[in-house]
């Protein structure tokens, strides 16, 4: 499965660089060296990771990376700070404004490529294997099961996909367009409840007695993936 990447760099020589590393390693790179175009990309269809230069046109990573922690549809993204600032005081705060990683210029394209996906591995374990996981949930997707609590879980195909797609976001909250374009793509002619009614079927498939519910409703806002679903 391709990772999408949001690169934020407004040195040329060095975006172009990342992209040929990051394509490579068969990701699928957006660039853009302005923050507020940014922004509206990484809200618009967010990505599945954001790499973020400290000073780039715009607004400032560090103020772009607390802006995308604000805002609902990329409070959960990961971001990777670069930085040609090497202070410790500047690594805590960039840390604290909600960087999940923090990489000091020069740096080896190689092991940026690797921090990547380390971090890709905590959040998106889709990328990273043939199986997904959360809580007592499993999915093998070579094997096309789901098991809960270790007992399989029979889906239909669009509770499968729907499923698989909250697996590999664990705790973003989705819209039901957001869902709507993952699931059905973005040229179906679906009514926006019918993802109302495939989460209720999933919910009751994945039903444990003396489980958790996993499948969070947020409201005006969507549902997500959480065991602290009420």
């Amino acid at each position: 499965m391709r990772g999408r990447l949001l690169l934020v760099e407004d040195d040329d020589g060095l975006a172009e660089l990342l992209r040929w590393h990051f394509e490579r390693e068969e990701f699928d790179v957006e660039h853009t060296p302005d923050g507020e175009e940014a922004l509206l990309l990484a809200k618009e269809n967010p990505p599945d990771i954001v790499l973020l230069d400290w000073m780039i046109e715009g607004i400032s990573g560090i103020e772009l990376c607390r802006r995308l922690r604000r805002a609902n549809p990329t409070a959960n993204l990961p971001i990777i700070m670069m930085t040609g600032r090497g202070e410790e005081d500047d690594r805590i705060r960039g840390l604290e404004t909600g960087a999940d990683d923090f990489v000091t210029k020069p740096f080896s394209p190689r092991e940026l490529v690797a921090r990547v996906r380390a971090v890709l591995r905590r959040v998106r374990p889709a990328l990273a294997g043939e199986q997904l996981a959360f809580a007592d949930l499993q999915m093998d997707i070579l094997q096309h099961k789901v098991r809960r609590g270790g007992k399989l879980v029979p889906l239909g195909p669009t509770e499968y996909r729907l499923l698989k797609h909250l697996l590999e976001h664990p705790g973003r909250v989705f819209s039901r367009e957001r869902l709507l374009d993952a699931v059905w793509g973005r040229d179906a002619d679906i009514d926006i409840r019918t993802i109302d009614v495939h989460i209720r079927r999933l919910r009751r498939a994945i039903k444990l007695n003396g489980g958790p519910e996993l499948i969070r409703t947020v409201r005006s806002a969507g549902y997500a993936l959480d065991d602290d679903a009420p």
